[in-house]
């Protein structure tokens, strides 16, 4: 029997563990729309908005293997508070660092920006892991794919409004006060996180495991799950190299000459195109063929971001990037799917991390990627070369993954557990 595209927001918990995501990534996507536009004033170095990718991902890296190990210990609503917190506790930083200090040199001005976005690597490492399976926990295994789609819908409503207000602000009212709205959705968040209740946890049998296992145990298990692996390299690979959003900042200033309150549209452009994939995938989920959908996908991607390169029109370009939107979304409901029907509960936080590991890699060390094949080829040569690059990768993957190529997921969900 089909199940309504509204059976998942039936159930209380997930829809207030949604209300917490929405006010909370509105947040962080107002604020990495606001430190892109803040580090390009200073440096008009498109090398220096990648070196912001690259001071998000060293951390994270670090730390989200011991944050996956720590989901799968310690109650996970315990995690995500604290890390939402250490979150909110850098946006109130980035408030106190805009109204204290003007200086003429331009390190003293970025330094300690990115000191902060170091901080938030260290936090996401933790907050990551722990929210992927939490959620898995929330609803039950028929609704996994609703309740990625219904995650992704309100995901991409954050990042559609999120850049769009904060370059807005920044136009209007300045970076301080900006960080101010970033603050105060985040403390929302925060909050609306700590009222969902919390989860039991899996059985843990202390000593069972050395510390190297665990810490091990989901890298191991991705790499031995060829469905699982192939769709984290492919959507990694791809948004490594094809992704364009770290330049835009770039775009807007010296191609499409909008400003501030452009790069805001601009930003939110490929969440739009994912909110209306996303609506779309409530009544007709990629469930069938679903493997092939996905490389499909990834294949439309890597062509609208060349368009996207070679576009010097404002709406031809929005288009553009609204259409990467859309193509990604569909590889992220998939891949997350895969995740949840795959994962054993048990082993949840620390498979999530390994997700995180691979997420993070394709968009903050894409966004370092993106700033040093600007700074080597020049800005649209180097969107180019991404995006043909991600049709390679495409054409390798459907050759390497076979059963990824022919995966069905409506299969799986029927299968018992």
């Amino acid at each position: 029997m089909k199940q309504s595209a509204y059976a998942v927001l039936k159930i209380v918990h997930f829809r207030n563990f949604i209300l917490a995501r929405l006010f909370f990534t509105f947040a962080v996507n107002m604020q990495a729309t606001v430190v892109g536009w803040q580090i390009y004033e200073y440096t008009k170095d498109d090398f220096a908005l990648g070196l912001i990718g690259l001071a998000e991902v060293v951390p994270f890296l670090i730390s989200a293997i011991f944050g996956g190990n720590i989901a799968d210990i310690i109650n996970r609503k315990k995690i995500i508070g604290l890390s939402a917190s250490v979150y909110s506790l850098c946006a109130l930083l980035l408030v106190l660092l805009s109204f204290g200090f003007q200086y003429q040199y331009v390190a003293i001005q970025t330094l300690p920006i990115y000191a902060v976005i170091f901080l938030t690597g260290i936090a996401r490492g933790f907050l990551a892991p722990a929210q992927t399976a939490f959620l898995a926990q929330l609803v039950p295994r028929e609704l996994y794919a609703q309740s990625a789609t219904w995650n992704s819908v309100i995901w991409h409503i954050s990042a559609i409004g999120g850049p769009a207000i904060g370059g807005l602000l920044y136009g209007f009212i300045g970076v301080g006060f900006t960080y101010t709205v970033v603050l105060t959705l985040s403390v929302i968040g925060v909050f609306l996180f700590v009222s969902v209740p919390k989860q039991p946890m899996p059985l843990y049998e202390k000593g069972k495991e050395g510390l190297k296992e665990r810490l091990t145990v989901g890298l191991r298990f991705v790499f031995s799950q060829q469905v699982m692996l192939g769709a984290l390299a492919i959507d990694m690979f791809a948004v490594l190299f094809g992704g364009a959003v770290a330049l835009l900042p770039s775009f807007a200033d010296r191609v499409l000459h909008v400003g501030a309150l452009g790069l805001g549209v601009l930003r939110a452009a490929p969440a739009a195109g994912a909110l209306i994939m996303a609506a779309i995938m409530t009544w007709r989920p990629p469930l069938s063929n679903a493997g092939r959908n996905m490389l499909i996908a990834v294949a439309g991607f890597g062509v609208s971001t060349i368009l996207f390169a070679i576009s010097e029109n404002f709406w031809v370009s929005l288009v553009m990037l609204a259409l990467t939107g859309m193509f990604d979304n569909v590889s992220v409901v998939i891949r997350s799917t895969i995740l949840q029907l795959y994962t054993p509960d048990e082993m949840r936080g620390r498979v999530s991390a390994v997700n995180s590991i691979f997420i993070s890699t394709s968009n903050e060390l894409g966004a370092f990627e993106s700033g040093l094949a600007a700074r080597l080829m020049g800005l649209i040569p180097s969107v180019i070369f991404g995006g043909g690059m991600t049709l390679l990768i495409t054409a390798f993957s459907a050759k390497v993954f076979p059963e990824l190529r022919n995966l069905n997921l409506h299969n799986k969900l029927n299968e018992k557990q």
